[in-house]
């Protein structure tokens, strides 16, 4: 698989992690996908008996693809980071801003694309979109965070 190594780095396992593949990498840009499992956790109770996935969850999708993967990534790329190579990298979330524009229902597969702002003092922040299977924008906004080692 392509970009296995940047989804092998991933510090999150089933049942939080909302990244199945990257189907792009660059310096300024990611784009990625999931499938949101019709027996997800998060669906119990969220709303009954018409589940939808919550805002939360889908904001996490758009950080573990638009700001974590593309953040290993540069780190990788960025000779000068503390964190270069550095299995212990850690991307911690400083802020985000993100409109909600349709649901996302159990069973439905997502495409998050992210374009970098900045990357600067390994703080990154992205422009992120998440569009469901016919193209339509779900969400979208901004987020930031901080590449961080756990050793520090």
């Amino acid at each position: 698989m392509k970009f296995q190594n940047i989804l092998d780095r991933l510090p999150y396992s089933d049942p939080f992690l909302f990244v199945d593949e990257l189907s792009e990498l660059s310096e300024d840009n990611v784009v990625g996908s999931y499938l949101f499992k019709e027996d997800a956790y998060f669906y119990k109770g969220h709303f009954k008996d018409n589940p939808i996935t919550p805002g939360v969850i889908l904001t996490e999708c758009m950080a573990q693809i638009g700001l974590v993967c593309l953040g290993i990534y540069l780190s990788n790329k960025n000779s000068t980071s503390d964190i270069s190579e550095s299995n212990n990298a850690k991307i911690a979330l400083s802020s985000t801003n993100v409109n909600f524009s349709k649901p996302v229902f159990p069973g439905e597969k997502v495409t998050v694309t992210a374009v970098k702002d900045y990357f600067r003092f390994n703080k990154l922040q992205c422009k992120v979109k998440m569009e469901n299977e016919k193209g339509e924008t779900v969400c979208s906004g901004t987020i930031s965070g901080m590449l961080i080692n756990k050793d520090l």
